[in-house]
């Protein structure tokens, strides 16, 4: 495919993954599926890991969700951790961290995460090259301050970590939001520059089709061209509008097959890769239904369509 043609998909591609949860009902583009164990990133359950961390694994673990990525561990010692994901029959395969503190304590968690036995570390969220000119603005207008300068120096950072982090015996990847799809006034688009720079063999993509979604990107298109640079997904739902959507204006969270986001034709170009180890449920908000309820829509859905 042409590069203008691309570019295009990418900024238009969002509509032809949309309103596809009347669909549901047809199976004929599950015919590949993933076979993977149902996951959850943690950021899910945030509010109830700090007041009852081994009671929210073990309800976790009873919904159905069999691997986990973490995004942060609440002070808990390495045993505590170990323990709790043991006792809920969770496999703990990842873990998020942002760009800062990677830079400022890379050691430490590649020596905590060894310990639990985590198997890719992934940063969440990238860096300024220059913090200095962010410093005086609010987060929620972060996400539109990247320059094209910053995202080639957050590559020469990935492969700096990711090469640390394969010494280590671990895998080092990159986990996006809706700011990597974000067309520079040049027509490039972040994300594919992320690909082009960074080391296959140090820097792994996992590819959060919501947030690529809700970017203007197409997640078929990107997983079709690049099949061997994304091994993990976020899967993740939203009802959309009609209006702008951005990381700093999110539309609504929704469960799994009951938001915008047609998942067949994404599954099923994934597990056409040959190449996706793991795919992490991640809920941002909860609107019309208890957390664990809406998990376990999600859980279901997962392995009635993934599995």
């Amino acid at each position: 495919m042409a590069m203008h043609s691309r570019r295009d998909f990418l900024k238009t591609g969002a509509a032809g993954l949309v309103c596809g949860s009347a669909l549901l009902g047809n199976n004929s583009l599950f015919a590949q599926t993933l076979g993977l164990p149902p996951g959850l990133q943690l950021y899910s359950v945030r509010k109830e890991l700090p007041s009852d961390y081994a009671g929210t694994l073990k309800q976790v673990g009873a919904l159905g969700y069999r691997q986990v990525e973490a995004a942060g561990y609440f002070n808990h010692t390495s045993e505590e951790v170990n323990k709790a994901m043991r006792d809920a029959g969770l496999d703990l395969v990842s873990a998020h961290y942002p760009y800062g503190q990677f830079q400022a304590n890379l050691d430490e968690i590649i020596e905590f995460n060894k310990k639990v036995g985590v198997q890719y570390l992934i940063c969440a969220s990238p860096g300024f090259k220059n913090p200095a000119r962010v410093k005086n603005m609010k987060p929620h207008d972060w996400a539109n301050a990247f320059t094209m300068e910053d995202w080639r120096w957050n590559a020469e950072q990935f492969n700096q970590f990711g090469k640390k982090v394969h010494a280590a015996g671990l895998k080092f990847g990159y986990h996006n939001h809706t700011m990597a799809f974000k067309k520079q006034a040049n027509g490039e688009v972040p994300y594919i520059e992320l690909l082009k720079l960074t080391d296959p063999s140090l820097v792994t993509m996992e590819m959060d089709c919501g947030w690529v979604v809700v970017g203007g990107g197409n997640p078929v298109e990107l997983l079709e061209h690049y099949p061997t640079r994304i091994s993990m997904l976020h899967i993740k739902d939203f009802k959309f509008n009609g209006q702008p959507m951005s990381v700093s204006n999110p539309p609504q969270s929704a469960e799994l097959g009951r938001g915008s986001i047609d998942y067949r034709p994404i599954f099923k170009a994934a597990a056409k890769t040959g190449h996706i180890k793991h795919a992490f449920v991640e809920q941002e908000q909860y609107v019309d239904m208890p957390t664990m309820q809406a998990l376990k829509v999600d859980a279901e859905y997962m392995m009635k369509y993934h599995a």
